[in-house]
């Protein structure tokens, strides 16, 4: 760890619209996201609650901290793409040794594929409203 043992180690996520902030201590490896436990926050959603607990997986150190995240905005799946995000981060932070695996695993990198904007004259991003030839 290349802090202290008391400091926290923060570390952002992004994902669509939602953000998540991860704060790692040192611990038994319990996950908090908005003061609820992964299951109660995802509830009946095992992919999102796989995908965002992922980077955990690729790191031997992960066991020994307690992970608390308060994400917000977007939906369920850009909030979890999100805390997998800032986790990858975290991890980084924890054991620099492990960017290796997680760049090639692609948890690093920001998802940059965002809701395209409504244009105006158009009902929707790219739908048109019905064409009549006469």
């Amino acid at each position: 760890m290349s802090q202290s043992a008391n400091t926290p180690i923060m570390a952002t996520g992004r994902r669509k619209n939602a953000t998540a902030r991860v704060k790692v201590l040192p611990g038994s490896g319990k996950i908090s996201v908005n003061n609820r436990t992964m299951d109660e926050y995802f509830g009946g959603l095992g992919r999102h609650k796989m995908e965002a607990a992922r980077p955990l997986d690729y790191s031997k150190e992960s066991k020994g901290y307690d992970y608390y995240i308060d994400v917000m905005g977007g939906g369920i799946a850009g909030q979890s793409g999100a805390i997998r995000h800032g986790l990858s981060r975290a991890m980084l932070k924890i054991d620099p040794s492990s960017k290796a695996t997680l760049k090639k695993e692609g948890l690093l990198t920001r998802d940059p594929r965002m809701v395209e904007r409504k244009k105006p004259g158009r009902p929707k991003a790219r739908k048109r409203f019905q064409f009549s030839k006469r």
